[in-house]
């Protein structure tokens, strides 16, 4: 059975949250003088902290996406929800990941970071999970299990019944990243996270939604495991602007879809032009919003076409992308 207790870090379940001001405060802003956290008092659009909770942001995204404010999570940028996570329940020194390359490189740097050792598990040649490899040997040290569908850097999503064998067969945290979910024909994990207490799902707004610029990653779980991470998140870690700006872009979700639509279109139209290009060797399926392709000679085309005014990235160096 489940117990997140169990799986957080001692420090971590004794801690308390720092409560700022706004914390404490309850009432009408508009009728009130603030005097709690030494703020100027010269007027202008950003003269007070921010809101610590993202309330506005919140309940739109609780209403796209069917959950309940308390399972939202906002960080700036997936990459501080990803150490949030790291924090919560990985011990120095002592506990492992598992991740599955060729995949997100920031699993790898944090880990480092926080002093957490990697169990690396590779994907096939073709990119695909191998669950009982995934699952064996795994003990109480592994404490969180990464997957991100659809993957990076291979573009594919993996299969449903992959994913919830492995949450099953898990123990511990199981990371779903979904940054590029907005261009995928497989359905969200969100639909099935109730049923699942040990899943975290990280979107972001940097992709479909157009707010790299603005950095702000999304993260969804149970209440509970909420409630950690909201208790180890710095206050104000989402400033003024970005909520802003999210806000406006969130509710202009018909215009996403639009734009989401002729990506999805020119991504169509570019796999069918690669098929005439002859250095290119091998094109991989992809349900992101860019194409993994293997080519003759990929440091030269790499080079010409960065002559060209053209960056793309040379993924060589990378599990079976050699």
């Amino acid at each position: 059975m489940f117990k997140l207790h169990n799986l957080l870090r001692e420090n971590v379940r004794n801690m308390k949250a720092y409560s700022s001001a706004r914390d404490e405060f309850q009432g009408d802003a508009d009728a009130l003088v603030f005097l709690d956290a030494n703020e100027s008092p010269f007027k202008t659009d950003v003269h007070r902290y921010p809101d610590p909770y993202q309330q506005k942001v919140k309940e739109v995204l609780a209403s796209q996406k069917g959950l309940k404010i308390g399972q939202i999570l906002l960080g700036n940028g997936s990459d501080e929800v990803l150490d949030l996570i790291f924090r919560a329940f990985c011990n120095p020194g002592k506990d492992t990941i598992i991740t599955l390359p060729p995949t997100y490189g920031m699993y790898e740097v944090l880990a480092n970071l926080n002093d957490v050792a990697i169990r690396e598990i590779p994907l096939t040649d073709c990119f695909e999970i191998v669950v009982d490899e995934v699952l064996e040997g795994v003990d109480q040290t592994h404490k969180i299990l990464f997957i991100c569908s659809p993957n990076n850097p291979s573009g594919n999503a993996f299969s449903l019944e992959a994913i919830e064998a492995l949450i099953v067969g898990f123990n511990g945290i199981v990371v779903l990243d979904e940054a590029y979910i907005d261009f995928s024909t497989k359905t969200s994990f969100l639909k099935k996270l109730n049923q699942f207490p040990n899943v975290i799902v990280t979107q972001t707004l940097s992709k479909a939604y157009g707010m790299a610029g603005v950095r702000l990653g999304t993260c969804y779980a149970s209440e509970e495991i909420i409630k950690v991470l909201h208790r180890i998140k710095p206050p104000y870690n989402i400033n003024k602007l970005s909520q802003e700006k999210a806000l406006s872009r969130l509710l202009a979700y018909n215009d996403v879809q639009t734009e989401i639509i002729q990506i999805l279109k020119n991504r169509t139209q570019l796999l069918q032009e690669l098929e005439q290009i002859s250095i290119v060797k091998k094109k991989f399926p992809t349900d992101a919003n860019f194409v993994l392709i293997k080519v003759d000679d990929a440091n030269l085309r790499y080079q010409q076409l960065l002559e060209k005014g053209i960056v793309v990235r040379n993924r060589t160096k990378q599990l079976h992308c050699e």
